[in-house]
């Protein structure tokens, strides 16, 4: 039995996190669900062996494909894996195949070690949870990749001479000596380690779980007590060397590959291969001058490619290297100097008085620290850091396990710079290593910038569709003229290159690259506005945003909170608010504000969370740091506190003190626990006192019944409902025996109870200026605004209601669920938020908060109601009620008092019912919502916006619909660039086409002027339109193959193949055209009157096109104001116009034209014919202007496509959840229907008429 279970009969914590089931796995199982990181994403992973016969198959395709097969294997990978290989149970994997929740493939290979299985069970022996012959199975977790090489070394065993019983493979998988490792024959305790890398994380053999596991250090499943008792004395040198032998080396290192490597990986990549493809082709068919121009624009593209790429790794990599030189501590008592990449799990390193910048994540034992740790939260706010409780054990508590996330107060992050530390007389200030290298809180971030979440946006998927459309259109062409060029008999080889240029022609290589172009451009122009973003494919996302979240403090609000006032107590009643906090009576009061805490000096300077600045200062007290004569109070202590006339104020003790109060112990602020508290004791006084301050209903909850107001939720809501935030003081003596090495060793629940309730502070967070106005101009936009806060929750209402998210006259229903316990199952309650309408009317009182029954009255009114929900109900709806949980979230406008990890888990719900999410904050908790939203918009410039894809330099929301114009337009241009090169194939493909029926086809220097002077040139250009200033509410079309948009493509290339075949057939009608003779040699047959035709209408087509796919409003500015591109039109159109309407000339100009564009002169005799092709051009220009402006947009065509293709349900889940609130007025306040809430619905729902 456990020793937790022998003292109480409780579980101890799972310290297999990864297991997914009860059962032991089986051996013969092929695959198995790994999480990964610190976040915990699900990948199944699947085992495979090397198949001989597989390999014989594909060494045989590659053969006969010329190797092509196998560029096709080097592009995807899980295929390769699925060509050579053989699923097989994982136990005898020789790869696995890895596939993560986005659909994403990865392929890693199974190394094995030489390892010792006594290393393990001595660096995990500290697990007082485990048996002894259970040691070796709980290597679970993360490992960085830095061991990767440390493990590719082979060599003798970590620890010699030690033997361990011998295992043999047939031994049944539930005997006891179940391991990690896998045994070899030898006598000795050398074993197999099996592994494999991904991610920068290393996953071993688990012999327990039947799968592969993480590799953790010191993070999970260790008590509290282990660190003070078997982990403070650190390692030795050959215990630190061993165990770096396992975990490696402590570095989160980035590798920044050579310009060759990167230059070759960039020329495999399947664009450049179809360009060097295309190479190739003109190179064979002697299209040397339009093939040279590609070269240099390739060779640019390449270099400029593989140039940034390298610049931002090494970038990335200067940003997160880190090693120096700590001090660690040996058993035998020394300290010396080492190099921080050497430090593993376990050892004990020294922080230095005058700080450090952290290289790993260390559980602090004993001194207090002052930390910055903006560089993870977003907050430049100093955290103070104070040892890991370790309170005495007891045979009615479990034991404390320490974990990185509940005692983060505690440990030191990778990453932070410790500014300043402190510790009693001669101690110091001493953590324990617990995560080393990626498998560090800081590590994980680096590693979700390396691996960020792939962007699921319409867009691109519909423009795979579009290019293997085009590449069904080539197809269909290649048929053609392969039929066509048989009976015109035409050259062999020539015919061959001229089929395939019709893949070139059909599928634009420059397709992938003009995409980019209003990201390009957007990018550039939000960085002007003070905007940056590291993420440009986000940018089209931004376009299609329907719904922003915003944090409510530091961003809609004030970062600054101003002491509006206090509310002191007397007698069980509130007294008149007090404006000035310094006239208060000396008292527990006033002594709460000075001490409850964590203020600290630095460089002279009063430093902290602006809260516990504003409070203090409000005393008028001041704060000495511990100096020489310290003596006074009978013991060290770090901080002394007192009244700025302290010769004034003397203590009711001592007729001679002074009064001044020293801060024993702090127990830092905790956003689970939603409070804080010191320990302190008065100069003279015989007893300590213990002062707390936290959320108004917890500090209530802690204190004696007795002493708390009567009326205390009437005058809480009465200042929450104003918009101000109320922090409530509580205080009590403790025993006079207590002495000060007890107080340090106390545990929190014992300190914080039987407390004295003292009253309120009251703090006002002004909504800055930008947010009322930015708010309602996304809500004019329709666009959902929605605050996620860990604030009050009618505070929070307060705000929605000044900022304009929530209208004066709306519903706002609080959302209570509480979880099950032993009187009944989990339940939920509707409440009403009081607004002042209902006061004012006095129809509702007090009772409104009072239950009814599922038979009251069912409330018909305005179905526009909003919910506000506390992180607590959400956590409990999500968990109990998950079919209410899309109701909830669609109508939820607040939620309030809600953790980090809710904050993401909202966007995600937001995202599972269609909603394309944005969230905005200030960074500080805000880091995994801003990295999961489709749009994260970080107003921190701290490192940890690093993860986020828009980051601000204007500290307000004012960016919000910055970014969203931008988007829009930046979407707009990528479908219009989309619908142009579209076209540019089409037109040059009926050009080609029509030509090849005379055994012709374009010129050298004809395709060098359409593909890389006008097309090149305006699809560049045309992206330049800024941004409308005007949101509308009409969200820009987002898919390439909708029915409004392929419509638009399908008249736009009816219209021009008809004008090329208008100008085409209206030759042969001419009294003076002569059929011209054709040559088997299609060179020969270009200078001809077909050629100048086709060619002179279709290079007009070019610039029509590029003009109509060009829109202004409502989402970009209009197209005359797009000035270097008007210019270009207007430089494109002279030209093909004065190479239409040249006469007969002599000279340069009858050279350029006639030798070298090998064009015939057409206006000098057929001057007429000139007009009429002249007046196609003019036609198309008028049709297709007037097909984008007026039909291709117009309702009149929606209606259309509506009446033929109607919709069976809404695309998008939110409106089918919208459309069954609306149909069912009753809910949530009156009836409910349990068909619709699924089997997890509770019937214990309680309503509110």
């Amino acid at each position: 039995m456990s020793r937790t279970a022998s003292r109480n009969g409780a579980e101890p914590p799972d310290v297999s996190p990864i297991r997914f089931s009860n059962n032991t796995r089986s051996s013969n199982s092929s695959s198995s669900v790994l999480k990964v990181g610190l976040s915990n994403d699900e990948v199944e992973c699947t085992g495979y062996r090397l198949s001989i016969f597989k390999m014989i198959g594909i060494v045989l395709l590659t053969v006969v494909t010329l190797g092509f097969i196998q560029l096709v294997l080097y592009w995807k990978p899980e295929w390769r894996l699925w060509c050579t290989h053989s699923v097989s149970s994982i136990r005898e994997a020789e790869a696995v195949l890895l596939k993560d929740e986005y659909g994403q493939y990865f392929v890693e290979k199974i190394h094995t070690r030489g390892a010792d299985e006594n290393l393990i069970r001595q660096i995990y022996s500290n697990r007082l949870e485990l048996q002894e012959d259970e040691v070796s199975s709980v290597l679970k977790c993360s490992v960085n990749v830095a061991s990767r090489d440390a493990l590719h070394q082979s060599g003798s065993s970590v620890v010699e001479g030690m033997e361990v019983n011998g295992y043999s493979e047939d031994e049944d998988d539930d005997d006891a000596s179940k391991t990690l490792l896998k045994p070899t024959r030898q006598k000795d305790s050398r074993s197999k380690l099996r592994y494999f890398e991904f991610q920068k994380l290393i996953y071993v053999w688990d012999r327990d779980c039947q799968s592969y596991q993480f590799l953790h250090g010191l993070d999970e499943g260790i008590p509290n007590a282990s660190f003070y008792s078997d982990l403070n004395n650190g390692l030795t040198v050959s215990q630190q060397s061993q165990r770096c032998s396992l975990f490696g080396q402590n570095l989160i290192d980035i590798k920044v590959k050579s310009y060759f490597k990167l230059f070759i990986e960039e020329v495999l990549n399947p664009f450049y291969i179809f360009e060097l493809f295309s190479i190739a082709l003109w190179c064979a068919e002697e299209y040397y001058s339009y093939t040279i121009c590609i070269v240099i624009i390739l060779i640019f593209s390449l270099v400029v490619s593989v140039y940034e790429t390298k610049k931002l790794t090494k970038t990335l990599k200067d940003m997160v290297v880190h090693h120096s030189t700590v001090i660690v501590c040996r058993p035998n008592g020394v300290c010396e100097e080492t190099d921080s990449k050497w430090l593993v799990p376990g050892d004990v390193v020294l922080i230095p008085q005058n700080g450090c910048v952290m290289s790993c994540d260390a559980v602090l034992i004993s001194g207090n620290c002052i930390v910055n740790e903006s560089m993870l939260t977003g907050e430049s706010v100093p955290v103070t850091k104070t040892p890991l409780p370790n309170p005495p054990p007891s045979d009615t508590e479990a034991i404390p396990y320490y974990s990185p996330d509940a005692h983060k107060r505690h440990t030191l992050f990778c990453g932070t710079h410790i500014i300043q530390t402190r510790f009693y007389g001669s101690g110091k200030v001493k953590a324990v290593v617990a995560r080393t290298g990626f498998s560090t809180l800081k590590g994980d971030l680096i590693r979700t910038i390396l691996y960020p979440k792939p962007v699921g946006f319409k867009f691109y998927r519909d423009a795979l569709k579009f290019i293997g459309l085009l590449s069904f259109v080539a197809l269909m062409g290649m048929i053609y003229s392969v039929v066509i060029l048989i009976y015109r008999k035409a050259d062999t080889a020539d015919s061959v290159y001229k089929v395939l240029d019709i893949i070139t022609i059909c599928v634009p290589p420059a397709l992938p690259a003009a995409m980019t172009v209003g990201t390009v451009y957007a990018q550039s122009r939000l960085k002007k506005q003070g905007v940056f973003c590291i993420s440009p494919q986000r940018i089209n996302a931004c376009g299609k945003l329907k719904l922003i979240c915003f944090d409510k403090t530091g961003t809609l609000t004030e970062d600054g909170l101003d002491l509006w006032g206090v509310v002191p107590l007397q007698e069980r009643h509130f007294l008149s608010v007090v404006q000035k906090a310094a006239d208060l009576a000396l008292g527990p009061f006033r002594v709460a504000m000075a001490t409850c805490h964590s203020l600290t000096r630095i460089d002279g300077e009063l430093v902290g969370d602006p809260l516990d600045l504003k409070m203090f200062q409000a005393t008028n007290w001041i704060l000495e740091e511990p100096g020489s004569d310290t003596t006074r109070f009978d013991t060290i202590i770090p901080t002394i506190v007192k009244p700025a006339s302290n010769g004034t104020l003397l203590s009711d003790h001592s007729d001679e003190a002074p009064y001044e109060v020293g801060i024993l112990r702090q127990f830092p602020f905790s956003s689970g626990l939603q409070r804080m508290s010191v320990i302190t004791r008065t100069l003279g006084a015989k007893n300590m006192e213990v002062f707390v301050k936290g959320a108004p209903e917890m500090i209530a909850s802690l204190c004696i019944r007795e002493t708390v107001p009567l009326d205390f939720l009437e005058v809480l809501q009465s200042f929450t409902q104003q918009g101000y935030r109320v922090i409530a003081l509580a205080w009590r003596p403790l025993d006079p025996k207590l002495s000060w090495h007890h107080s340090q060793r106390i545990s929190r629940k014992d300190v914080e109870c039987n407390l004295n309730f003292l009253g309120f502070l009251v703090l006002q967070n002004a909504l800055k200026p930008e947010t009322t106005p930015v708010i309602h101009e996304l809500i004019a936009a329709d666009i959902r605004t929605v605050m996620v806060t860990g604030d009050n929750m009618l505070t929070a209402i307060s705000v929605a209601r000044d900022c304009g998210m929530v209208a004066p006259m709306s519903k706002v229903i609080m959302v209570n669920a509480t979880p099950p316990s032993g009187e009944g199952p989990a339940s939920i309650s509707w409440n009403y938020d009081t607004t002042p309408e209902r006061e004012n009317s006095g129809k509702y009182t007090q009772s409104d908060s009072q239950l009814y029954n599922s038979n009251a009255v069912t409330y018909q009114g305005d179905d526009r109601f909003h919910f506000a929900v506390t992180g607590k109900s959400f956590a409990v709806v999500r968990e109990h009620f998950p079919c209410l949980m899309p109701r909830i979230v669609q109508r939820g406008t607040v939620f309030a008092r809600m953790a980090p990890d809710q904050k993401t888990q909202l966007v995600e719900a937001l995202q599972d019912i269609s909603y394309c999410v944005g969230m905005c904050g200030d960074g500080a908790n805000d880091c995994g919502a801003l990295k999961t939203a489709h749009a994260g918009i970080s107003l921190s410039e701290a490192e940890a916006s690093v993860a986020s894809p828009f980051t601000s330099k204007t500290q307000n929301i004012s960016s919000v619909p910055i970014v969203i114009r931008e988007g829009r337009a930046a979407l707009v241009t990528s479908l219009g660039v989309f619908k142009y090169m579209a076209l540019y194939s089409i037109i040059q493909f009926t050009s080609v086409i029509i030509l090849y029926w005379t055994n012709s086809n374009l010129g050298d220097w004809q395709f060098l002027y359409v593909d890389l002077i006008i097309t090149t040139s305006v699809a560049t250009l045309m992206g330049l339109n800024r941004s409308h200033p005007t949101l509308v509410r009409r969200r820009p079309p987002g898919s390439l193959v909708a029915p409004i948009f392929l419509i638009s493509i399908l008249i736009e290339i009816v219209l021009v193949c008809s004008i090329q075949a208008i100008a085409y057939s209206s030759l042969h009608y001419t009294t003076w055209w002569k059929a011209p003779s054709i040559s088997p040699h299609s060179e020969d047959n270009i200078y001809t009157y077909e050629n100048t035709i086709v060619f002179t209408v279709s290079s007009f087509q070019y610039m029509i096109l590029a003009a109509a796919f060009s829109k202004g409003a409502p989402y970009r500015t209009p197209i005359y104001k797009n000035v270097p591109f008007m210019a270009d039109l207007a430089l494109l159109v002279t030209a093909s116009s004065f190479m239409l309407f040249l006469p007969s000339s002599s000279g340069v100009l009858n050279w350029f034209i006639v030798d070298v564009m090998q064009l015939k002169l057409l206006a000098g005799e057929h001057l007429s014919f000139v007009l009429f092709m002249f007046g196609l051009v003019l036609f198309n220009f008028a049709a297709s202007f007037l097909l984008e402006t007026f039909v291709a947009d117009s309702n009149f065509l929606r209606r259309c496509v509506s009446l033929v293709r109607p919709k069976k349900t809404p695309k998008h889940i939110f409106k089918t959840i919208e459309h069954q609130i609306r149909e069912d007025p009753s809910w949530p306040m009156g009836s409910q229907n349990h068909s619709q809430l699924g089997p997890n619905y509770s019937p214990s729902i309680t309503h509110l008429s």
